[in-house]
């Protein structure tokens, strides 16, 4: 059982001598817990499960549009290419609902709380998906058919958005502050795997109904989402949330959004873009491309951060992110009509490890870390629109750039940014260890005290 906050009486505002208070945390929120850092325990991995199968379903539902694009272009429009405005439409659709709901459930936690907010994000998301799956191609235009999916997955998009906010905060407010920065490590790495499981699904598909073009794809994940979602509504409010509230927070003594290279040019690259034979093999080139490029993505980068993020810290894994993702994108900007398959690969497969390694894991990790638990949800929504902006900015300009610049010149775009993201995380403070709700707690005392003296 847990013990009442206890607190020294408060000293006046002049006065130079420390409070302390003593935080009232949950048992598996203390600190006493000498295992390694990956090695979670009952209460953990069921956070984890909690938690992390949301990853797991945002990472589905925002990768499987690709491939069911293109499967729509025989469904819809008997192999020609998407009016080019709808496909733009369908394709960030999900992610122009991610900046939506990144902000209106990261307020919302805040101020509601976690518990009556959580697992609301994945009702909504089940209800889009259910929208998105009932789309009636047969029955209305190829144009409106597109316009059905796009706006469901606008929907779908603003539940995805508030899976971020929700559920590094609900994980940070519980961890072992030992082990903090590994348990939102696991979490989101689930996108990875829901990106890997988005691209076997699309092969498996089409090897099932080889002889019809068919979007069942994203039928598989309903089951699993309610169970997930008993979970979300029923976890209890942390102990921590509840002490922010109430203002007793602890106090010690005195003492972008990422690289995007376009998937298409690498697929193009190794000879899997579906440029060739018949529809079927095309499709089915396209999967094994995509299936190939998740996997060199997402498979290593993702757990050595897991392995390493307690030992070298946030901020060090965040800058030789950054220069070294600058490195290869160096290598494939100067060399891109030179490199052979092989070598391509090899350097895009670095390119990943770097960027997974590095920047895609803690620009996760940071905002659920840095922030304290009274506003946490809130800035972690912002930091996460602001990065979801710059993929959607990202994606819309790519292509038009790419065709008056050429790709090389849009790589050394991502280059200087990688060193400008690198230049701007000197400005972060390195999270390891510490407590956001201290640090907090320690500024509005010395602004009490400064108030008073002010008045003296």
């Amino acid at each position: 059982m847990s013990t009442p906050v206890r607190s020294e009486p408060r000293p006046s505002a002049h006065s130079d001598r420390p409070t302390t208070y003593k935080s009232n945390l949950e048992e598996y929120e203390r600190e006493g817990d000498v295992r390694l850092p990956f090695l979670l325990s009952y209460r953990e991995l069921k956070l984890l499960g909690i938690a992390g199968v949301g990853f797991f379903l945002d990472a589905y539902d925002l990768f499987i549009i690709n491939p069911v694009a293109t499967m729509l272009q025989y469904r819809l429009y008997g192999g020609n290419e998407l009016p080019p405005g709808l496909e733009g439409f369908i394709k960030a659709g999900a992610n122009i609902g991610s900046v939506i709901g990144q902000f209106a459930f990261g307020y919302s936690a805040d101020y509601f709380g976690r518990k009556a907010v959580y697992g609301k994000e994945l009702m909504l998301i089940i209800f889009a998906t259910i929208g998105t799956i009932c789309a009636p191609t047969g029955a209305i235009s190829p144009s409106g058919s597109l316009i059905w999916l796009a706006v469901w997955r606008i929907i779908l998009g603003i539940g995805i958005g508030g899976d971020y906010p929700m559920s590094a905060s609900v994980a940070t407010d519980r961890a072992n502050l030992k082990r903090r920065g590994t348990l939102l490590s696991y979490i989101f790495a689930n996108q990875g795997w829901g990106s890997f499981v988005g691209s076997l699904a699309t092969i498996i598909i089409l090897l099932c109904y080889k002889h019809v073009m068919e979007v069942d794809g994203q039928t598989s994940k309903v089951d699993g989402a309610f169970g997930t979602l008993y979970q979300r509504l029923t976890l209890p409010e942390s102990t921590r949330y509840v002490e922010s509230r109430k203002g007793n927070l602890p106090v010690q003594d005195e003492d972008f959004y990422g690289i995007n290279l376009n998937q298409n040019v690498v697929l193009q690259q190794i000879g899997f873009d579906g440029s060739s034979g018949s529809p079927w093999q095309r499709l089915y080139k396209i999967g094994v491309g995509n299936l190939i490029v998740t996997a060199l993505g997402f498979v290593p980068g993702y757990y050595v951060t897991i392995l390493t993020i307690e030992k070298l810290g946030r901020k060090w894994i965040q800058i030789q992110g950054f220069l070294l993702a600058a490195l290869f994108l160096g290598i494939l900007a100067g060399k891109f009509h030179e490199l052979s398959t092989a070598s391509f690969v090899v350097c895009f497969a670095f390119l990943q490890f770097f960027f997974n390694f590095g920047a895609n894991t803690t620009t996760y990790c940071y905002p659920a870390e840095v922030f304290p638990t009274r506003f946490r949800a809130s800035a972690h929504g912002m930091s996460a629109a602001c990065g979801k902006a710059g993929a959607i900015i990202s994606a819309l300009a790519f292509n038009s750039l790419t065709k008056k610049i050429g790709t090389p010149a849009v790589l050394w775009i991502f280059f200087g940014c990688c060193i400008a993201g690198a230049g701007f995380t000197l400005l972060l403070p390195e999270v390891r260890d510490r407590d956001p709700d201290i640090v907090y707690a320690e500024e509005q005392r010395e602004h009490e005290r400064e108030h008073g003296r002010h008045h003296q």
